[in-house]
């Protein structure tokens, strides 16, 4: 992939290849002295400028010991970075970082994906959950080579155009792509400033983190500042019990075992590479009731994932 792509060069230089491998990880149940003292002196000052300086230089000690080697973080690419930005919404890095080099092998460019069949796509999809994000993906690749030539633009009014892209992912994507200096929230920002700053207090709204965000900043160096606050938090929620609870917006994700979501992806392995199955024989293969099972197909239909031919369901091919 580098030798392919633009890479970035960290400000915030990091010190060794990964946070798991010879780091020695910061301490679980309480804050270091740096910490300690960052969230005393926001107590007395509110978000001073000696606050700011503090907390940059909390994050970058951070950045520089445990940063994460990530491939999304090698390139400036702006497709690359909004395909990681949509695996990433709501499936663990771990799961995303295999998955997310063979599709973009498959798909380099959004002209490759938006020429995909349906089949071809869910395929390289698997193993990633939330499939919707697959169809999102791929007609906001369709948007890009129609209405911009194939190429992202920058300004983060336009990125929120595209189906499945929010506030947060089209001011990631500018950020990381064009390293510009744009502002938003996602849970391990959140956690930073809710530990930080906001200690004890509960229910605390994303206008008034959105403010802090703002002020705290890099805006020099915004895609290595975010790269670094979101390890940094990421890392909070393994040493203390996740501080985003304690934000209004905080949601719990649904139980996935027994759920509709876990029937919809069998159902699409189950359909990837057939001709069709009837209702009856995907209710057998998967031991769902008719009532329950007939809703999740015709949603399916509507959706764009199956087409129904005679009593088969399968997966189109256009």
């Amino acid at each position: 992939m580098a030798s392919q792509k633009k890479m970035s060069k960290p400000a915030y230089q990091k010190m060794v290849p990964d946070c798991k491998r010879g780091a020695v990880l910061w301490p679980v149940g309480q804050d270091t002295a740096a910490e300690a003292a960052l969230t005393a002196r926001y107590g007395r000052e509110g978000m001073s400028s000696g606050v700011v300086v503090d907390l940059r230089q909390l994050v970058r000690q951070y950045a520089a010991e445990q940063y994460r080697d990530l491939p999304w973080r090698r390139t400036c690419d702006p497709w690359w970075v909004l395909v990681s930005e949509v695996m990433l919404q709501q499936t663990q890095v771990d799961r995303v970082v295999p998955r997310y080099c063979a599709f973009l092998q498959q798909f380099p460019d959004p002209a490759a994906l938006a020429a995909a069949p349906l089949p071809e796509l869910l395929a390289a999809w698997q193993g990633l959950g939330y499939n919707r994000r697959a169809l999102n993906l791929q007609r906001a690749a369709q948007m890009v080579v129609t209405r911009w030539d194939g190429v992202l633009p920058d300004d983060p009014a336009l990125l929120c155009q595209l189906p499945g892209i929010g506030p947060y992912t089209a001011g990631a994507i500018a950020a990381f792509a064009f390293n510009r200096p744009e502002v938003f929230l996602e849970t391990n920002i959140r956690a930073v400033l809710l530990h930080l700053l906001c200690a004890g207090r509960r229910e605390v709204p994303d206008t008034e983190l959105l403010v802090l965000a703002g002020q705290a900043l890099d805006r020099e160096h915004p895609r290595d500042w975010y790269n670094a606050l979101m390890d940094y938090g990421s890392d909070l929620k393994r040493r203390f019990p996740n501080p985003s609870r304690r934000s209004r917006h905080h949601t719990v994700q649904s139980r996935f075992e027994g759920s509709d979501r876990q029937i919809r992806g069998a159902l699409l392995r189950l359909l990837l590479g057939a001709e069709g199955m009837a209702a009856g024989a995907l209710q057998q293969q998967l031991a769902v009731e008719a009532d329950r099972l007939q809703p999740i197909l015709e949603a399916m239909v509507a959706e764009g994932f199956l087409k129904r031919r005679g009593s088969c369901y399968l997966i189109p091919s256009t």
